[in-house]
């Protein structure tokens, strides 16, 4: 009787959470994120990866909240995710992934540098990496940075080295116009409940002083399956699973990197 009334709460509370995202009025949902001032200001953001599907798995909330906002897109992915041998493949996946995500597709650049290949134990330098990020803030006059933090959400080296080569871009060399963000990792408990972990994440988010974190909910889940479904290659039942559960489809909180 105590383990039916347990499901039977989790059944409700991942309703109702549900329902905040899709039946919420839009002003309950709105952030301030790249919104804080009394008019809006289009901003150029880049989203930096590791591999392809990274943008589906984890950064969905965010994509769609830049989106949808009107905000200049564009996304950088580290490597061709080639750890199978299936680079070309996972590139062409990326594309089609982005399309789902509305990111216009010539906003949208995949490396296969020979000293930045997919795989655990492939360290990347992280001088390299802040070299090539700042080549694609300098070009397309980024003035916002989105990526991993330092543990990157699943510990993957791939992912902690993309962080450490944007922090060390924004200490050495980034412009004072330029701020960066990370997706905060969260325990494994809170990542696998799903649509229940926005209420932690906006209490998370509101303890902290303005400005530092915001949560982004994700007002489209189905798109985040839609846009993963493109990662054929990678979409086999443990990845349909985790997005499913995975908090991530769900609510991003992103932390601002001093």
């Amino acid at each position: 009787m105590g383990w039916m009334v347990i499901i039977i709460s989790i059944f409700v509370v991942w309703v109702a959470s549900l329902c905040k995202i899709f039946l919420a009025p839009s002003s309950q949902l709105k952030s301030t994120f790249l919104n804080e001032g009394p008019a809006f200001h289009k901003r150029n953001v880049l989203l930096v990866v590791a591999h392809p599907d990274d943008e589906s798995m984890f950064f969905s909330p965010t994509i769609s909240y830049l989106t949808s906002r009107g905000h200049n897109l564009y996304l950088l992915c580290l490597s061709v995710g080639n750890a199978d041998g299936m680079g070309r493949i996972r590139k062409d996946e990326l594309y089609r992934a982005c399309a789902v995500h509305k990111v216009q597709l010539q906003q949208v650049k995949v490396m296969d540098h020979p000293d930045l290949q997919d795989g655990f134990g492939q360290v990347w330098n992280h001088d390299l990496l802040a070299k090539i990020i700042e080549e694609e803030v300098c070009r397309h006059g980024i003035d916002v940075l989105v990526t991993f933090d330092s543990y990157g959400v699943s510990g993957h080296c791939n992912h902690r080295d993309v962080h450490y080569g944007v922090r060390k871009f924004v200490h050495d060399s980034s412009p004072r116009n330029v701020e960066a963000w990370e997706l905060a990792s969260i325990n494994i408990l809170r990542k696998y409940s799903g649509p229940l972990d926005i209420w932690l994440s906006n209490l998370e988010s509101v303890q902290h002083s303005r400005g530092v974190m915001h949560c982004l909910l994700n007002e489209n889940p189905r798109k985040s399956f839609l846009a993963m479904a493109e990662h054929s290659s990678q979409w086999v039942w443990f990845r349909k699973l985790f997005v499913s559960f995975s908090s991530y489809t769900y609510v991003n909180t992103l932390r601002k990197i001093k």
